[in-house]
C-alpha cells in the first residue's frame, strides 16, 4: 500500500438522554479516537443535540420522542493506512464514510486480507449473538406456552 495518509470524513450519531450527558459521550468518543496510534482527527463538528423523530414502521414521521435525544458529528482524520480507516468502520460504525484523499488508492493483497478478516471477525460476533438471542427467545416461547397450558388446566380444574 502506498505510504500516504488517508484523509476520511466521518459521521458519528449517538441517541440517548439527557442531551448533555450524549453531547460529552460523543466528544469522548471522538478524542478517544485521535488518541489512536496512525490517527490523527483535524476537524471534529459535534451538533447540538435535538429530541428524536418517532417514525411508523414505513419509516413515516409521526411526532418527535418523548425525552430521547440525538446528535451527531462530522470529523475529518487523517489515518496512515487503510487497516487503520476499516479499524474505525468496524469497531467504532460511523453512519456515513467519505475518502477525501487520494483520489485513488493502491494496496498490497496482504493489506486487503487483513482488513477483510477483521471484518469477518466482527460479524461472526455478531452472528453469534444473533443466533443466542434467537435461541432464548425460542426459550422464553416454550416457557410462556408451557405456563399458559398450565394455567389454563388450573382454570379447568376450578
Amino acid at each position: 500500500m502506498v505510504s500516504d495518509k488517508i484523509k476520511t470524513s466521518l459521521i458519528f450519531e449517538i441517541l440517548g438522554r439527557p442531551p448533555e450527558h450524549i453531547r460529552e459521550t460523543l466528544n469522548q468518543f471522538i478524542d478517544k479516537l485521535g488518541e489512536q496510534k496512525g490517527i490523527k482527527v483535524t476537524k471534529k463538528e459535534i451538533h447540538e443535540p435535538h429530541l428524536a423523530e418517532k417514525r411508523d414502521k414505513k419509516g413515516n414521521i409521526i411526532g418527535m420522542s418523548e425525552g430521547l435525544f440525538v446528535t451527531f458529528a462530522e470529523v475529518e482524520v487523517e489515518v496512515d493506512n487503510l487497516s487503520l480507516l476499516f479499524g474505525i468502520v468496524v469497531h467504532m460504525l460511523p453512519c456515513n464514510i467519505e475518502i477525501i484523499e487520494p483520489a485513488e488508492l493502491r494496496l498490497k493483497n496482504f493489506d486487503l486480507s487483513s482488513a477483510l478478516c477483521e471484518l469477518a471477525v466482527k460479524i461472526h460476533k455478531y452472528d453469534e449473538i444473533a443466533k443466542s438471542c434467537l435461541i432464548d427467545r425460542d426459550n422464553l416461547v416454550k416457557e410462556i406456552d408451557y405456563l399458559k397450558k398450565k394455567i389454563k388446566e388450573f382454570e379447568e380444574k376450578e
